[in-house]
């Protein structure tokens, strides 16, 4: 097929999703809502940096913290992404209402039609609803378009504004067909004007894992940036998913980790992506659990994968999330996940088989999930087989591939 696939040209995300559809044997056409380098699987690309996209960096994409790439910073500058970081909550409730307006006051919508015309697609696929789904929705009728929905765009993003509900109503009224990394997002799908009995396929965000290359992670050495060698045989716990206001409760981590310390002093706490977050380092101080616990930069994906091996705890205290590409990575990995307990990860997560799931506002539930699968080895052991199972069933990149190939066929049929 003829793919002209619309979503942000930096993320890493992105980049699997293209090396899927390239060993699927598609030709497609990279529509990047952010400045991006040219891949040469790519027959073409295209700029158009919806939504402030063009007062961006060279950052990582926005679909994992896990999976950033760290923006370059010159020192003695502050740049967006320091100054988003800074008023972020200011920054976000800025996108909602002026980003869905740029949509209509800007060209963007012309030139997207534009693009579609020239290039001819079998299928447009967007990998997420804001901004890529809202943009791709202004495709011309008879085109079939496959929207992504993230674990956040329905239960967050859509209610950020008048304009967010409006143009998310619009996108999954035009949307041909639905990927979703939950079966949730589905049901709410029907509920924000996506019609019953069209296509739809739950399924990994970042098209599947490759189960034999994070396995090949497990001797990967561990990055000088943990802080130095980590003790031996001490306990390791690690929350990768960084800040998400409006989705993780952060706060209810860091308020954990002195009750945990209290019965295994010798726990360590690492956190990918919190390395320089100033909100991260203001409760390591004021909790003083500086010595137990590592802020790291975004890790290099091996590196991270490696870290998943050797810990025994995964912590993501979610209140809205869909199925985090860094939670089926660290199952793989046989980590031991303890969750929010919200609708996305019941659909993974069997408490007291497979995990653990909490109140994610609540810092001593969160404390003693971790504390109960420090305590139980058996009980680690278990899950890991479980879920080892689970993802090479439901989330192994081939398995991915086939369905996802049978999904767009279903959209569009080509001899």
């Amino acid at each position: 097929m003829r793919i002209l696939l619309v979503a942000d040209g930096r993320s890493p995300i992105t980049r699997r999703w293209l090396d899927g559809l390239d060993a699927m044997g598609h030709t497609v056409t990279l529509v990047s809502s952010f400045p991006c380098d040219r891949l040469p699987s790519l027959a073409g690309l295209e700029i158009l940096p919806v939504a402030f996209g063009r007062l961006a960096g060279p950052r990582g994409g926005s679909a994992s913290s896990a999976l950033r790439v760290p923006a370059p910073r010159t020192p003695g500058r502050v740049g967006l992404p320091r100054l988003v970081g800074r008023f972020r909550s200011l920054f976000l409730a800025g996108r909602y209402l002026l980003g869905p307006l740029s949509l209509y006051t800007s060209s963007d919508a012309g030139r997207f039609r534009q693009v579609v015309e020239t290039c001819q697609p079998d299928l447009i696929h967007a990998l997420r609803i804001p901004f890529e789904g809202m943009l791709a929705s202004f495709a011309p009728d008879g085109v079939p378009l496959v929207v992504s929905i993230w674990g956040n765009d329905l239960t967050l993003h859509a209610h950020g504004s008048p304009w967010m509900a409006s143009l998310t109503r619009r996108t999954l009224r035009r949307a041909n067909g639905l990927l979703a990394d939950a079966g949730r997002d589905l049901r709410l799908a029907c509920g924000w004007g996506f019609a019953a009995g069209r296509p739809a396929l739950v399924v990994p965000g970042s098209g599947g894992l490759d189960l034999d290359e994070i396995a090949r992670c497990k001797e990967t050495p561990l990055p000088a940036s943990t802080g130095g060698p980590l003790p031996a045989g001490a306990p390791l716990v690690v929350n990768p998913r960084g800040f998400r206001p409006g989705s993780l409760r952060s706060d209810t981590f860091f308020k954990s980790i002195p009750r945990v310390l209290a019965h295994v002093p010798q726990a360590i706490f690492l956190c990918p992506a919190m390395a320089g977050q100033a909100e991260a380092m203001r409760w390591v101080k004021q909790l003083g659990i500086e010595q137990q616990v590592r802020l790291l930069p975004t890790l290099p994906q091996s590196q991270l994968w490696a870290l998943f091996h050797q810990a025994q705890v995964f912590v993501s205290p979610s209140v809205h999330d869909g199925t985090p590409n860094s939670f089926l990575e660290a199952i793989a990995c046989g980590c031991f996940p303890v969750a929010g307990d919200i609708e996305s990860f019941r659909e993974w997560i069997t408490p007291g088989a497979n995990g653990l799931l909490v109140d994610a506002g609540d810092p001593q539930a969160l404390a003693e999930a971790i504390l109960a699968a420090l305590a139980s080895p058996d009980l680690r052991r278990q899950a890991a087989e479980i879920n080892a199972g689970l993802v090479a069933e439901r989330a192994a990149a081939g398995r991915v591939r086939e369905k996802v190939q049978a999904f767009y066929e279903s959209i569009c049929r080509v001899d």
